[in-house]
């Protein structure tokens, strides 16, 4: 399958749609006060850049964010690929723009907070086969069974995957 990937605005009704079935997968993974979603109106804001997939039909199959949090870090967001497409390097296509921005920004680090490994599995895959370790909580997230945190050092050679 041929994917295209680029910067959208999520103030889209298919990236609208996207946001609502990753929250609807997310609901059975953990408590609704660990999951720290962001709203189509925040990924709009200055400090987010919205990568979105589309097929060679321009259906929008996948979205990931970076969120830059000053100038030592950037954090992967609302990364979700529809089940349809998943197993075919939508997700790694998507990190690979996400990390590309971070390095284009100098960012030493990239990290991120995902569910549970039960609910979450692919993804904790994913985010370890880039390259990704797992860590403690950063920023305000706080410990809890309910999340999984992971970094990636940018002053590592680029994912070659």
């Amino acid at each position: 399958m041929a994917v295209s990937i680029a910067i959208e605005t999520p103030l889209q009704d298919d990236v609208r749609e996207l946001v609502a079935q990753l929250n609807a997968f997310l609901l059975p993974t953990s408590p609704v006060e660990f999951q720290f979603k962001m709203t189509v109106e925040q990924m709009a804001g200055e400090d987010t850049t919205v990568f979105v997939a589309r097929d060679e039909n321009g259906v929008a199959v996948g979205m990931g964010a970076l969120k830059v949090h000053g100038p030592e870090l950037g954090e992967v967001k609302r990364m979700f690929t529809l089940p349809s497409v998943r197993g075919q390097r939508v997700g790694t296509l998507l990190l690979d723009r996400i990390v590309g921005l971070a390095r284009e920004k100098d960012l030493p680090i990239v990290m991120l907070e995902t569910g549970p490994e039960d609910g979450m599995a692919d993804a904790h895959r994913l985010y370890g086969r880039y390259g990704f370790s797992r860590r403690g909580p950063f920023l305000d997230y706080p410990e809890s069974p309910w999340s999984n945190f992971f970094e990636l050092k940018l002053t590592a050679p680029a994912f070659a995957g």
